[in-house]
């Protein structure tokens, strides 16, 4: 694990600290990794002055912004290793999982390279109507302008480079602030972007605060244009309404529905669900929650799970062998295992887990004959916590699957053709995944969801539309 260090801000030109910090601590262990400038509502007003300024002055040309993001994925590619130990540290994510986040990142700037070099507007077909003979009209698609980003502590790395690299690629910039228990992994993203990637200062500064100061400051800033926010969905649409008059993007929460039909491959699926369901602690708006298995196999499927679930390795984040490791606070560790023995008091059955290992760390748990208004099938359980109910007819399944404030990513593993088609119509959501696990993200895809799961989509190329304007531009000839 890294030395503790004191880390410096890079705000506008500057490299900014504070007299007050806050620190920064293992979720593991409690070892102190750093502190970072307690941030207040000044800095954010410097912030937005230095990107005012880089406004003012007009967005990079697309091939520099491309090149731009082009460097990023080199760099990032080289230090896969290094930002991985820092996900790890800050954010307990169990190292070989915290790899595959930093390589997804790499990915992310990738494709919003591809974004910044093809982001272009349409012509109108002006004479298609008796008004527009001998006109030439065209769209132009410009920067919506700065843009606020708030990031969550889960994905700490490709979370922020799904904010930062399509307002690069659009030319906007950028006062972020990421989540406080794991500001890390973004102040050196930042640094990286402007000391080796080409990104001039004022593109992107970061401040580092409570929500309460420097997140409501963002919000609240007149010359901010766009909030991009990933969180909570009572913390995502209080920001909604506060900014009314702005570009609100908000990816919110799910509790992810899976059905496992008689014709799917069982067997495949209980052996994704006990990596979906307990990647990085369950701790994933994508995570496997919800697992409705039809009847006639539950007792197999449910034995297959567990099986897996109870091969799982806990413990600390750094050792390879670690696939479960602590959640993000003792707080919300006590939260999960509190909701475990209230559905355990309304008659569901811990199958795994559902208590506290040596080092503190919740087990992965699995649980049986869950119902609707449990919380743990209810709301969004964020933590290492997967529900399984039965069902008799597949039309009730998707009416289950679809009872629920949320709607991100759903799925269904079945070999009938019409099922799956029927699930494709079916389910309510904003993506629905055929014999694979609701967690699959690729970060190419068109990505969000609908009522409490969010208002937009990411995904470097869908970003990019979203952080810009289209500009009708008419000639008369």
């Amino acid at each position: 694990m890294s030395t503790a260090t004191d880390h410096a801000l890079p705000i506008g030109a500057e490299r900014v600290v504070t007299s007050e910090w806050i620190e920064v601590r293992s979720p593991f262990d409690d070892s102190l990794l750093g502190r970072v400038p307690a941030c207040g509502t000044e800095h954010v007003d410097v912030a937005v002055r230095a990107a005012r300024t880089v406004r003012e002055a007009g967005p990079l040309p697309a091939h520099q912004r491309a090149a731009i993001l082009d460097a990023a994925a080199v760099a990032l590619d080289a230090r896969v290793e290094e930002m991985a130990r820092i996900i790890a540290g800050e954010a307990a994510k169990p190292i070989r999982t915290a790899r595959v986040e930093a390589q997804r990142a790499v990915s992310t700037f990738q494709f919003a390279a591809v974004a910044a070099r093809t982001l272009a507007g349409e012509m109108v077909p002006m004479d298609a109507s008796v008004a527009g003979v001998g006109k030439l009209a065209f769209t132009l698609r410009v920067p919506v302008g700065i843009v606020g980003a708030i990031s969550p502590f889960n994905f700490p790395l490709n979370l922020v480079a799904h904010k930062l690299a399509p307002a690069i690629a659009a030319g906007c910039p950028v006062v972020l602030k990421p989540a406080s228990q794991t500001p890390l992994s973004a102040i050196r993203l930042v640094e990286l972007l402007i000391d080796e990637c080409g990104l001039p200062p004022g593109h992107v500064s970061v401040v580092t605060g409570g929500g309460g100061s420097v997140g409501n400051a963002i919000v609240e800033h007149d010359d901010i244009a766009m909030i991009t926010f990933t969180g909570s969905p009572e913390v995502g649409w209080g920001i909604r309404a506060k900014a009314a008059r702005k570009k609100v993007g908000l990816e919110l929460g799910n509790n992810a529905p899976v059905i496992i039909e008689p014709s799917g491959d069982w067997e495949t699926a209980a052996k994704k669900i006990s990596v979906a369901g307990f990647s990085h602690a369950g701790q994933s708006c994508i995570s496997t929650q919800r697992v409705f298995v039809h009847e006639s196999i539950a007792q197999q499927f449910t034995d297959a799970l567990v099986d897996h679930v109870k091969n799982l390795v806990m413990g600390d984040p750094m050792a390879e062998a670690t696939d479960v490791s602590a959640l993000i606070s003792k707080g919300e560790r006590d939260r999960v295992a509190d909701w475990v023995d209230e559905a355990r008091a309304q008659g569901a059955r811990v199958a795994t887990g559902g208590s506290l290992g040596n080092d503190g760390v919740l087990e992965p748990t699995v649980l049986t004959g869950v119902t609707h208004e449990m919380k743990v099938c209810a709301l969004e359980v964020f933590g290492p916590v997967v529900g399984i109910a039965e069902y008799r007819d597949y039309r009730d399944a998707l009416r289950l699957a679809n009872d629920t404030r949320y709607g991100l990513q759903a799925a269904v593993f079945t070999n009938d053709l019409n099922d799956a088609f029927t699930a494709a119509r079916t389910l309510d959501f904003g993506g629905v995944l055929v014999n694979e696990v609701p967690t699959f993200r690729a970060d190419q895809q068109p990505y969000g969801g609908l009522r409490d799961s969010g208002n937009t989509r990411e995904g470097p190329q869908w970003a990019v539309r979203e952080m810009t304007e289209e500009r009708l531009i008419i000639f008369n000839a």
